[in-house]
């Protein structure tokens, strides 16, 4: 149930907007075990010349860059998996958007069951709850 924000360089694209939701949903499945029917995404575009590295817009570098943002349940994947997860997030975004430029970032938020859910339920009450049914 993780919700990822994702801030990529260009103008607004619907179509690529799906692509992005679809290929990171579907990496998130594969490297971090998440559910893609309770997975939400969402993207937002930022013109390349108002996104700065190194000091100088991603426009006159010719560049695309992009941010990830995703909240998980702390202790839910291990290091080995989150590691693979920023690899292959990468040669995703790459795939997408060509030449992206190294300041890139993806950060995976590991938070705390009992602060964080969907539907009005936390995590935790969806942990415990799953026991005490099955108990």
């Amino acid at each position: 149930m993780p919700i990822v924000n994702i801030s990529v360089t260009g103008r607004p694209e619907a179509e690529l907007s799906a692509k992005i939701a679809a290929k990171v949903s579907d990496l998130t499945q594969a490297h971090l075990r998440k559910d893609p029917t309770v997975t939400a995404v969402v993207v937002t575009y930022v013109d390349p010349r108002h996104w700065f590295a190194g000091g100088k817009s991603l426009a006159s570098q010719e560049a695309s860059s992009f941010w990830l943002d995703i909240k998980i349940v702390d202790g839910t994947n291990t290091k080995q998996e989150m590691a693979g997860y920023v690899e292959a997030i990468f040669g995703a975004f790459a795939g997408l958007l060509g030449k992206i430029h190294p300041e890139s970032y993806v950060l995976v938020h590991e938070v705390p069951p009992a602060a964080y859910g969907y539907g009005g339920k936390t995590q935790e009450f969806r942990y415990i709850s799953g026991k005490l049914a099955a108990a």
